[in-house]
């Protein structure tokens, strides 16, 4: 069974809608301004990344996008992309679970790039992500309706993350120590 470890509460919903970083509608562009590693949040960004020619250091997919299953074209690219390694999580909408911040944690480790499958839901992961990626890094997500939103890894946007995840329901002190080691 998978482990829950925080849960997205309502009184932060709206807080977690607005873009945490500059939000970006042509990929070069986005590209141009990360730093590395990079690591991607969603299928549909991952997918433009693809598409400019870069393997994203870690990339986070659920095969959905605006809580549908994302299109053919999209799910294709992903498939066919050169990863050096997959693994799968399991993780359900509105929570970080154990399993997925190992994986993770795992893949940030890791000298090789890796594609995360999620079994359920991604989109929390951005958070942990910029928490535990490393200095001068990036991790890019989706904004709906508006493009991608590129978060510079450094200590401002640590701390935010940080404070975001610690107002989660559950057992922040665990997602910490799981993330830290």
């Amino acid at each position: 069974m998978t482990e829950t470890v925080v849960e997205l509460p309502d009184s932060l919903r709206a807080e977690l809608q607005e873009p945490a970083g500059r939000v970006y509608t042509e990929t070069a562009a986005m590209l141009a301004a990360a730093g590395e590693p990079l690591v991607t949040v969603g299928d549909v960004v991952t997918y433009h990344v693809l598409e400019a020619g870069v393997v994203p250091f870690v990339a986070l997919v659920d095969d959905r996008t605006e809580r549908t299953a994302v299109d053919d074209r999209v799910a294709d690219r992903v498939a066919a992309a050169t990863f050096d390694r997959e693994v799968t999580a399991t993780n359900p909408a509105a929570t970080l679970t154990a399993e997925l911040l190992s994986a993770l944690r795992a893949a940030l480790d890791s000298d090789e790039t890796t594609l995360v499958g999620v079994d359920g839901e991604e989109d929390l992961a951005t958070l942990p992500a910029v928490v535990a990626a490393p200095a001068n890094g990036s991790v890019v997500y989706g904004q709906p309706g508006e493009g991608m939103v590129l978060v510079p890894v450094e200590s401002a946007t640590r701390e935010r993350m940080r404070a975001l995840l610690s107002r989660m329901d559950g057992d922040s002190g665990r997602l910490f120590s799981i993330l830290e080691s």
